[in-house]
């Protein structure tokens, strides 16, 4: 038995750590402390939202946000992580979307492993599966976490139609957008693979008819399982926000530093933790072996090294992230491709946290090909890729639920007092929602939020004139910008944030402060709604759903309806109505 565990112990130090993992969503339930950011305030209420609205699949119908946008302008009703959404109540969904990311990453960084490698696979299984479980449990955006860690499946595909284009690998190939995304990695894969076309068939002096079809049908994918997107790209005359999205504009000194940061700190949506373990590892010793082969005057095994052009590739991903900070480059692209004004090109480092992660098992490949036969430094390589997993695991970063969910619990239990952070539970306050309604006999009428994320509303069934949405119609934003205009006079921030981008359509302060931060308790200093109530009023506009008192409610020609509680909710609810 003992000798067992011994042969069998990464297996069960992995199968343990995702056994963890499964205790901490299963004891917390929708107590959990979830990533509110960019997460609970988009993504789950918008596939709530079309849930219950009922407009997930069909035509294209009216979505209730942001005054009533196409239906087309939400997320695709083929994305495997969006469908769960439809199948399974919000927080079943978000804890399943969890652990699929989870198996998917695992799953893809072994498969693709195995390929290239063949039968040595065998020696390096043990580290390939520990890197793998890291890989795996990056914290990174989780509406596209399954996009994030499916690269390597994709390029697996890719190889195997390289090595032996069958009909199975090509039907595979055009099923893979399912599980990715357009917008942030497909543009880019497809981008990626012409270059490859180009460059093999340049060495091997043919066309690769197999490997440009590949091409062709991941192409047809991601058209066929995101036709509304390309519907809206395409097809629609609707002049959008992306036309009067201000362009950055910087320095080539402050470019390269940009790209220096992103390197180490590739931001909200990448971040993956290899700047705590992964880099300082890799980078040594990429440092050492060059330094060997120059020690040796081995100058080929400079080029020739997997490992440096895996690290150029890291290089060129953050370069294109810097030169999109360049006016001049985004005025070329828009000029060039018209429809994709406004697209962020900078997602290249999107790649990244795959290319690491890669990079990482690769210096730990060649140190266990050194360093087999010494059992203490054999120790030490192993140790090296366990700490892989624990930082991903136990270091915070913004949509590291593992972590917080530890933090938060452990901060209530030891300091006897509730966090000042929502849970999932709370920051939705379903029960809450479900009392007004009733009570105000609420059917339909549109609303905004004040002291909140207008996300709480949608998910609770609330149609909403305000909202978070990266695409739609110019004449809205103006519209909307006339209602907040009061507020916008009053904070220099929030002007700039809504004309500049205008994605959140937000009621803002017009004393700059922060009325929609994810918090038990705001205490605002001003208690003002600064909005023309008479536009409001024009926008069809009913109720404003505050966490605030509104001072000034009788100025802007609105009434208490009521003031609501609920047990389960952290929440204050003041209800206004038009007198």
């Amino acid at each position: 038995m003992l000798n067992k565990v011994k042969k069998n112990w990464v297996i069960y130090f992995i199968m343990g750590l995702a056994l963890l993992q499964v205790l901490m969503f299963t004891l917390w339930g929708e107590h959990s402390f979830i990533a509110i950011h960019d997460n609970l305030d988009l993504f789950v209420a918008h596939n709530t939202l079309m849930k219950n609205q009922g407009i997930f699949f069909g035509k294209a119908k009216e979505a209730f946000l942001v005054g009533g946008v196409s239906r087309n302008l939400l997320g695709s009703e083929f994305s495997f992580y969006n469908i769960l959404y439809y199948i399974f109540a919000p927080y079943t969904a978000y804890v399943i979307g969890y652990f699929l990311k989870l198996g998917i990453g695992f799953f893809s960084f072994v498969v693709l492993s195995k390929e290239i490698w063949g039968e040595k696979f065998e020696n390096y299984k043990n580290l390939n599966y520990l890197v793998a479980a890291a890989f795996c449990v990056i914290p990174v955006f989780p509406a596209y976490g399954l996009a994030f860690v499916s690269v390597p499946l994709v390029v697996y595909l890719l190889v195997k139609i390289y090595r032996e284009p069958k009909p199975l690998w090509y039907g595979l190939l055009f099923l893979y957008p399912l599980i990715s995304y357009f917008s942030y990695f497909g543009i880019f894969i497809l981008g990626y693979m012409m270059l490859a076309f180009l460059y093999m068939c340049i060495k091997e002096r043919k066309i690769l008819f197999s490997y440009g079809l590949s091409i062709v049908v991941l192409a047809a994918g991601y058209i066929t399982w995101e036709y509304r997107l390309f519907m809206e790209i395409l097809l629609s005359d609707t002049v959008t926000i992306r036309e009067s999205m201000a362009m950055m504009d910087v320095s080539l000194v402050q470019m390269f530093a940009d790209m220096v940061k992103v390197m180490v700190d590739p931001g909200f949506h990448a971040q993956d933790s290899h700047s705590y373990w992964i880099m300082p590892v890799t980078i040594f010793m990429l440092v050492f072996i060059n330094f060997e082969f120059v020690k040796k005057k081995q100058w080929s095994k400079i080029g020739q090294s997997p490992m440096n052009f895996i690290f150029l590739c890291i290089v060129f991903n953050c370069l294109v992230y810097g030169l999109y900070e360049l006016k001049v480059v985004q005025q070329l692209v828009e000029t060039l491709l018209p429809p994709l004004k406004g697209f962020q090109f900078n997602r290249t480092i999107f790649f990244n946290p795959f290319l690491w992660y890669f990079l990482f098992f690769l210096i730990l490949k060649e140190l266990y090909d050194r360093y087999a036969k010494n059992k203490l430094k054999n120790i030490g390589i192993y140790a090296i890729a366990v700490g892989g997993i624990l930082v991903c695991m136990f270091f915070p970063q913004v949509y590291n639920d593992f972590y917080s969910n530890c933090y938060h619990h452990a901060f209530e239990i030891l300091k006897g007092t509730p966090s000042t952070q929502l849970s999932f539970e709370q920051f939705y306050s379903e029960d809450l929602f479900e009392k007004i309604k009733e009570e105000i006999d609420y059917d339909g009428q549109w609303a905004a939020a004040y002291g909140m994320h207008p996300a709480v509303l949608q998910y609770n069934g609330i149609a909403t004139l305000d909202g978070y949405l990266g695409l739609y119609s110019e004449e809205y934003k103006q519209q909307f910008g006339k209602l907040i205009a009061p507020a916008l006079d009053g904070s220099e921030e929030f002007r700039t944030t809504f004309w500049e981008s205008g994605i959140r359509a937000y009621l803002y302060s017009g004393a700059g402060e922060n009325t929609y931060q994810p918090l038990k308790e705001l205490n605002l200093v001003d208690d003002k709604l600064y909005i023309d109530g008479d536009v409001f009023r024009e926008m069809d506009g009913t109720y404003i759903f505050s966490r605030i008192e509104i001072s000034n409610a009788d100025e802007l020609g609105l009434e208490l309806v009521g003031k609501y509680t609920h047990e389960s909710s952290p929440y204050i609810i003041f209800v206004y109505g038009n007198k």
